[in-house]
């Protein structure tokens, strides 16, 4: 980038101040397209031209217009939008008719899910026969919709607001026990759908798709550990902010972790294309004069390994490579990782051939004192 085109851009911060945006307003506006940013996409260095700040400050309705078409709301007021129930309201939500734009944790570790109120309100004009009546099953849509939207930001929401959509959907999941909720997977489409369109470089869009998928997973489509250790260098953080207790952790993990057969294969199949079109354009950081491991090869079975069927070999490769996979923090690189070569080990080998070629050698002496 040129000093002329730097000059001409501005931070996201100074950006977010002169549309006169909150933090997370302005990042789901330049994740959902309403203001157009130039630069890489997961290197947080993004940067908004100067013209783009003006064309928006110079609309009809600024800033109101702009806030309004990024507002989410929850389950409770997002039902009051759509003037249903809130029961109602989640059971459309689980079916896939209403797609989550955000996701995060209460303080009681409730999930709640934060929905576009444009889109709603778009919604109840277009689907009226679908505010009343009999409910669809659950599972009757389940592809997210085109416009996709981004990261959750800090603090979202009020704590009553948040009650209150706990208790909306814990009264609404029990109407709806044993059906399909279709919110976690439309939601993670949703997310690597924007992430992908934001990105134009080949291993941040491989680790954008990987990033769903579990470690045994990545690890036998990705079996170069010095790739594995790039791809999550290059993880995005698909849902910002950490709980603080463990439980919290592991129910965030689980939303962030394709789990739908369906979906672990379309992941798995877009990952096969990114990493192709990844190593062609470069190949994976790694240690100079480490060449990528080669594919491979049979080798003949050892008496002691005959009984050991492929799927479990498989499996136990799986078990051992997460390990390997660890990256460091550092920009531009990727922690070595040693590759452990063969199977055997040289010296008890040795060892072994010395004390079978001494009990062979001792047997012709014991036979002659016998005799």
């Amino acid at each position: 980038m040129s000093v002329m085109e730097v000059s001409e851009t501005l931070a996201a911060g100074r950006a977010a101040q002169e549309l006169r945006l909150k933090r997370g307003e302005f990042e789901l506006a330049t994740q959902m397209g309403h203001v157009r940013t130039v630069g890489g996409a997961l290197s947080g260095r993004r940067r908004v031209p100067r013209g783009e700040v003006e064309r928006l400050r110079r609309a009809a309705g600024f800033p109101d217009a702009l806030r309004e078409r990024v507002r989410t709301v929850g389950t409770a007021e997002g039902a009051e939008l759509m003037d249903i129930s809130p029961g109602r309201f989640t059971r459309l939500a689980r079916a896939g008719y209403l797609v989550p734009v955000r996701v995060y944790l209460n303080r009681y570790r409730a999930v709640v899910w934060l929905y576009l109120a444009e889109e709603l309100r778009a919604f109840a004009s277009s689907e009226p026969g679908l505010l009343a009546g009999r409910m669809p099953r659950s599972g009757t849509r389940t592809e997210p919709r085109k416009r996709t939207c981004g990261r959750a930001r800090s603090g979202c929401g009020a704590d009553t607001d948040a009650v209150r959509d706990a208790e909306a959907a814990e009264a609404a999941g029990a109407m709806a026990a044993g059906e399909e909720d279709c919110r976690p997977r439309n939601w993670r489409g949703r997310r690597i759908g924007l992430l992908l369109h934001e990105s134009d470089d080949r291993w941040e869009r491989a680790a954008i798709v990987g990033s769903v998928l579990d470690p045994a997973q990545l690890a036998e489509l990705v079996p170069d550990p010095y790739e594995r250790a790039c791809l999550n260098r290059l993880r995005p953080n698909l849902a910002p902010g950490r709980p603080a207790s463990e439980a919290g952790r592991e129910a965030m993990g689980r939303l962030l972790t394709a789990d739908d057969p369906d979906e672990i294969s379309w992941h798995r199949s877009s990952l096969t294309a990114l990493l192709a079109d990844a190593r062609r354009d470069r190949q994976a950081p790694r240690p100079s004069g480490t060449a990528p491991a080669p594919a491979p090869t049979p080798e003949p079975a050892s008496a002691s390994e005959s009984a050991r069927t492929p799927e479990s070999a498989r499996v136990a490769d799986s078990v051992r490579t997460p390990e390997s996979a660890r990256a460091t923090g550092s920009a531009g690189t990727c922690e070595p990782v040693p590759h452990a070569g063969g199977r055997g080990h040289p010296l008890l080998t040795r060892l072994r051939v010395r004390r079978v070629r001494g009990r062979e050698a001792a047997v012709p002496l014991v036979g002659s004192a016998n005799r």
